[in-house]
């Protein structure tokens, strides 16, 4: 029988707490409505956690078993201890998949992987984003027409600060005539990484359909194959070595 995935779903779970119409509607945090959905595949084991657990829910106990970990985050970015984010970063170069959305651009995690500002513009209004699937042959966008539409969510716009993404999936376009890259992957050391745009938390965005299947998608495309930890031993010979390697070097270029 072949083992489940293991998901961590990561949100501050401040904005549920502050904003009456983000509570309404995700009354049990956003982390919760996207656990939920992919509790459906049962392919996957999934788990939550909020920045305001002891070690924001990412323990090492807890690293060690995920094969993927999903981040939200937006208000409080500044507030994720470094060494937490130093915790995931070498869990992601062992071969944990990481899936960043929304606003998670600037988080520190995502920052630091990425080595760049991950900078954009935005705008909340009454934008409608339409995304345009441009790899079809991808596993994220599996099930996924030429595009699909989000009636209202705020809008991000390029230029996106981001090193040029290993594959390019999506891209977006907004009412006011904004476009961007809302859907990009990128390999880092052994682990694999997604970032997803939609998500802004006063629009109902994690319960729309497609929204789900592009996430749920990427994590079984993320997770981990391997877990290689970073090492730099000291590596014997796989062939018998002359006595004096300056004898042998001369040998190779022709002096005596």
């Amino acid at each position: 029988m072949t083992s489940p995935i293991n998901v961590i779903v990561w949100g501050e779970y401040r904005h549920e707490k502050r904003n009456p119409k983000v509570a309404e509607l995700y009354p049990d945090g956003m982390h919760e409505t996207i656990a939920a959905f992919l509790r459906k595949d049962t392919a996957l084991s999934v788990g939550t956690a909020t920045l305001d657990e002891p070690e924001h829910g990412l323990t090492e106990a807890v690293l060690k078993k995920t094969d993927v970990l999903i981040w939200w985050g937006h208000m409080a970015h500044g507030d994720v201890q470094d060494a937490i984010v130093e915790r995931v970063k070498k869990r992601v170069l062992e071969g944990m998949g990481l899936v960043v959305l929304h606003s998670g651009h600037y988080a520190k995690i995502f920052k630091s992987l990425l080595g760049t500002t991950c900078s954009l513009k935005w705008r909340e209004a009454s934008d409608k984003e339409r995304i345009w699937n441009i790899l079809p042959s991808h596993p994220i966008t599996q099930g996924i027409g030429d595009y699909f539409e989000i009636p209202a969510e705020e809008m991000y716009g390029e230029p996106f600060g981001i090193p040029a993404p290993d594959e390019l999936l999506f891209i977006s376009w907004f009412t006011g005539g904004e476009v961007f890259r809302s859907g990009a992957t990128w390999y880092r050391g052994n682990g694999r990484i997604f970032y997803f745009r939609p998500g802004h938390e006063t629009y109902p965005t994690y319960h729309q359909a497609e929204v789900q299947k592009v996430i749920t998608n990427s994590v079984h495309w993320a997770r981990a194959t391997v877990r290689i930890p970073d090492t730099c031993p000291n590596s014997p010979a796989l062939e018998p070595l002359p006595d004096d390697p300056e004898a042998h070097l001369r040998s190779k270029i022709g002096h005596k």
